[in-house]
């Protein structure tokens, strides 16, 4: 699961649940955080500010890329292919901080989440 992350969003404390999610199914699910500031500047810090944060205040152990753009001229190419990519759900540009992009053992993108989605939901869990 990819999901766009940033520090100071209404959508933050969802760190602490992507955490829980890794670790209840992490035999089957690799939870890896992208920081990006693309959202009413909400990541400002660099990538050890980012890093720091997340463990100090939601214990995270889950995977964290070095920040992003998932939107723009800017647009790292995973979410530039995540974003275009046919799925069930909706395809287009991200909307918010913590969208989520649920992707197969071959990389496939097999679902898509929007911010409001909280990671340890039934539709997330019932697709693990």
């Amino acid at each position: 699961m990819l999901v766009n992350t940033a520090s100071k969003c209404g959508f933050t404390p969802q760190y602490k649940e992507l955490e829980e999610l890794s670790k209840k199914f992490g035999d089957k699910l690799v939870v890896i955080g992208f920081p990006a500031n693309n959202f009413g500047g909400q990541e400002p810090g660099d990538n050890e500010d980012i890093k720091s944060f997340c463990e100090k205040n939601y214990g995270v152990t889950f995977l964290l890329a070095e920040k992003s753009s998932v939107k723009g001229e800017d647009i790292s190419p995973i979410f530039n292919y995540l974003t275009k990519t046919n799925n069930p759900d909706f395809s287009g540009d991200i909307k918010w901080n913590f969208e989520k992009f649920l992707i197969d053992e071959h990389g496939e993108l097999i679902h898509r989440y929007r911010s409001a989605v909280k990671p340890l939901s039934t539709e997330i869990t019932s697709q693990l």
